[in-house]
């Protein structure tokens, strides 16, 4: 990120001591310590939140292309299943008998549900 050498470190850490004092160079480093972590994670949910905003924008993008090639592809094929369903009829063997809607109506042979058993409660 930066490019620092040993030499410019050696002089930035005398130049803390001289002007800071060593009895409160391990408080200003933790403060700075403590910045520089808020700042990094401002910058990293910043950047986060720009990555996301670009790949919806892309994904906006790419589906508004498929939508005009499958609108295209629609337009010179139309599906065969839908002239030939037209032409055709519905098949009459794909229909199921209609439900009943009333209990009274079921069968009498069909065993009637078990109530599950209850434990019984203890008296506290």
């Amino acid at each position: 990120m930066f490019d620092i050498g040993w030499d410019e470190m050696l002089l930035t850490a005398i130049i803390a001591i001289v002007v800071i004092g060593p009895k409160d160079l391990p408080r200003a480093l933790r403060t700075a310590g403590r910045w520089i972590g808020k700042v990094r994670r401002v910058s990293g949910h910043f950047r986060s939140g720009i990555e996301t905003m670009i790949r919806e924008a892309e994904l906006d993008e790419m589906e508004q292309k498929w939508r005009e090639q499958n609108e295209a592809i629609m337009a010179a094929h139309p599906p065969a299943a839908a002239t030939e369903a037209a032409l055709v009829g519905p098949d009459p063997g794909t229909h199921a008998a209609p439900l009943p809607s009333d209990a009274a109506e079921l069968p009498a042979d069909l065993p009637a549900k078990p109530k599950p058993k209850r434990k019984p409660r203890k008296a506290t």
